[in-house]
């Protein structure tokens, strides 16, 4: 069976001088410029330049055994520019881990990987992507849209954010999910399975009960969702799923009455695009897995 293939855009040193002999690593470029520190390896360039960590422990740093010529005004400038410039370079390093906004990616810090998972984002736009050819707008409210399918039960925990406005939690948003089942294929017609839409808690949660997709088509195994915060405006999307969890997945009935690709993710280009924050953080959940993600909206 064919989906489409458009792929969402993402909506996503200074150095000391000294004229001492001696050589001491992570000597500073505060005090040891003018009593016989010699220039040290990376001097300047780490968070030792503006805090003097470090001087004195290297053969003759500091210690004023090695004789220097007075030094000038101009090499005490040179110095105080280097240990301001190091310092500034230092608080960036410091400062907490960011991504600089981007079309598709909000500042987000990563969630801790647990082994066989991936981790999301904490707060991201999602990647837009087409609503694919097997959309239907069947109004089904429900929390189970399992409607007797079999496969691995999948339980996903969904949070949808503001991200413009500090990824405030959004209530009374409409969340819609639809995918195929264990044999790749769609409901259609008046068939409703693995369809439903959830609305919202006033902490922007809501939760769905499912199976985790079969393969078609060449096309990484994913789960269609619109989100729709008002009668207006939607973001549409997809999430995928971590290939080497996919793999273990299709050796279990009912998936294993067809042969399984052997890389399903990687052979799909929207995979490769989008995958890393599209991606759902799956975990072990009773004799399936269950995941948390924050879809993050303009």
């Amino acid at each position: 069976m064919a989906d489409n293939t458009n792929t969402g855009t993402a909506s996503d040193v200074g150095a000391d001088t000294g004229t001492s002999a001696g050589t001491g690593p992570g000597a500073g470029t505060s005090t040891s410029a003018d009593t016989g520190a010699g220039t040290g390896p990376g001097a300047g360039t780490g968070t030792s330049a503006s805090t003097g960590t470090g001087a004195g422990t290297g053969a003759g740093a500091g210690t004023g055994a090695v004789s220097s010529p007075p030094t000038s005004r101009r090499a005490l400038l040179l110095a105080a520019g280097s240990a301001g410039a190091a310092a500034v370079l230092a608080g960036a390093c410091a400062a907490p881990a960011t991504t600089r906004p981007t079309a598709g990616q909000a500042s987000a810090s990563p969630a801790p990987t647990r082994a066989g998972t991936s981790a999301a984002p904490a707060c991201v736009l999602a990647v837009r992507a087409g609503a694919g050819p097997y959309y239907l707008d069947v109004g089904l409210v429900r929390s189970d849209i399992t409607q007797g399918r079999e496969g691995v039960p999948l339980q996903l925990n969904l949070t949808v954010v503001r991200v413009p406005d500090g990824c405030r939690p959004l209530a009374a948003a409409r969340v819609e999910v639809w995918h195929a089942d264990a044999d790749g294929d769609y409901s259609t017609g008046k068939d409703t399975f693995l369809r439903g839409t959830q609305i919202t808690d006033h902490t922007g949660r809501c939760v769905f009960h499912t199976i985790v997709p079969g393969w078609y088509a060449g096309l990484a195994p994913h789960i269609h969702f619109t989100v729709r915060p008002d009668t207006h405006t939607e973001t549409t999307s997809q999430f995928f799923f971590p290939e080497d969890l996919l793999t273990k997945v299709y050796t279990r009935p009912p998936y294993t009455r067809r042969t399984p690709p052997r890389h399903p993710n990687t052979r799909d280009s929207r995979y490769r695009a989008a995958g890393t924050t599209m991606t759902l953080p799956l975990t072990p959940h009773a004799n399936g897995y269950h995941a948390t993600y924050t879809i993050g909206i303009t």
